[in-house]
């Protein structure tokens, strides 16, 4: 398990955050200078150089958004610009996306950054244009809450699988729907029917709570307290949840790395945004406490495992159950080897994961989750994760897209795919190491919200 630094604080990262800055500026001005983007939004690095895989158009909010954290982390306008220009040039179409379930990876993280930063006064934007990044956040709440499955007991936002199917991933997304709802806007369907975003959040939350989180409670055979399921199948004739499933992760039974923590991150920081509302507010969708107790359930559950399953420099093997870790030895007491020849890690999922534990840390004020969320962030700053070889494009490398697809690349001499970087592991390094430095500068804290 994570061996977890107790005596480390924001403050003593500050000389390696200097150099993450450094670094993470100089990767994305290479990237625009060099990427071609009439191949797509970039997706991860193949021999140090970012390309694109079609699925869908997820991670193009993470390449201009990056610009934005950049801009926020080190005052640089020529990132703001970059940001700016590029958000109003080709996010558009990410607006009104109605096929996929990705609005707060790709509209939270550009026009939802801008909207803030504008707020904040961190730039001088006319009221049009902060009425512009509003209205932009208002139509991604709404075109994302119109994807659904209803249930019986609620709904769900599906996947670009269709509506029978339900990921872990989404519940990310939720930041859409909240920044829109607190903008005052709701869904609006046939007859003037009038859906309230804040209900469809909920409830989707609630579904996935439910559904691909395990607590240890008897379920099945594998139910451990912690462990997620990437995917949640539905029978759409009678809306039943019939089973879990995974895409990306070695097995329905397993617990994929990234999708665990999707969901320590997502259920943290939606805990902070129901933290704003009034009970008023909360009490035609369950009450606050039965909402809270159960986000917190989740968010605790895969804290938990996160920290007991993961090797103790905090980075994780791409899965749980990964059938090569059983030839690594007791791979869980001592640091993650990217280069071993059996199981790829996944470093994305750490940085994603630092920042759950990070912000569920400082919602429950303890410290264990917080100095974990450190170590993390630590590590990933360390020599073996960030990348300081000016000809790679990647800034944290060691990182896995889709291990059962074989879409990752395995260098030369080695077994197994390591040395690469993806769009949302450095997205999410930048995140996390954004809200790291709002403490040491003494900033407000730092939500999307």
């Amino acid at each position: 398990m994570i061996k977890i630094n107790k005596t480390l604080t924001a403050n003593r990262l500050k000389r390696k955050l200097v150099r993450f800055w450094e670094l993470s500026g100089e990767k994305i001005l290479r990237i625009e200078r060099d990427y071609d983007e009439s191949q797509g939004a970039p997706v991860f690095t193949r021999r140090g150089r970012y390309t694109s895989r079609g699925w869908t158009e997820w991670t193009q909010g993470f390449q201009y958004g990056a610009s934005l954290i950049q801009f926020d982390a080190t005052g640089e306008e020529r990132f703001l610009a970059l940001g700016r220009k590029k958000t109003v040039e080709r996010m558009a179409p990410h607006l009104t996306h109605f096929g996929v379930h990705d609005h707060g990876f790709n509209n939270v993280s550009t026009y939802g950054h801008l909207l803030r930063l504008a707020r904040d006064g961190r730039f001088e934007a006319a009221p049009w244009e902060q009425s512009y990044y509003e209205l932009a956040m208002k139509v991604s709440g709404a075109v994302q809450a119109r994807r659904w499955t209803a249930l019986k007991d609620g709904g769900f936002i599906y996947s670009f699988n269709g509506p029978h199917s339900l990921f872990a991933d989404t519940i990310r997304s939720l930041r859409a729907l909240a920044v829109s709802h607190q903008l005052g806007h709701a869904l609006m369907g046939e007859n003037d029917h009038k859906t309230s975003l804040l209900e469809r959040l909920i409830q989707h939350a609630r579904t996935t709570a439910r559904t691909v989180v395990f607590y240890g409670e008897g379920r099945d055979a594998y139910d451990v307290r912690g462990r997620v399921a990437h995917e949640g199948i539905f029978n759409l004739n009678d809306g039943c949840f019939r089973c879990p499933n995974s895409q990306q992760g070695f097995s329905p039974f397993t617990t994929w790395t990234r999708g665990l923590a999707w969901i320590l991150l997502g259920f943290a920081e939606q805990l902070e945004f129901l933290a704003t509302l009034s009970d008023a507010e909360l009490k035609p969708h369950g009450g606050r406490a039965e909402i809270e107790a159960l986000f917190l359930k989740a968010a605790r559950a895969t804290a938990d495992f996160y920290l007991e399953n993961t090797p103790t420099d905090g980075i994780p093997y791409w899965d749980t159950g990964a059938p090569g870790l059983s030839r690594l030895g007791n791979y869980l007491n001592k640091p993650a080897d990217p280069f071993n020849d059996h199981e790829p890690v996944d470093s994305s999922a750490a940085a994603i994961a630092a920042q759950g534990l990070l912000r569920l840390g400082e919602y429950l004020k303890n410290s264990r989750y917080r100095q974990a969320g450190l170590t993390v962030l630590d590590s990933l700053m360390g020599e073996t994760y960030l990348s300081a070889d000016p000809k790679h494009q990647g800034l944290i490398l060691h990182s896995v897209y889709h291990r059962p697809n074989g879409w990752d690349a395995i260098p030369r001499g080695q077994k197994i795919p390591c040395g690469e970087s993806c769009m949302w592991g450095d997205y999410h390094a930048r995140e996390v190491a954004l809200y790291v430095q709002g403490l040491i500068d003494n900033k407000p804290y730092l939500t999307f919200f």
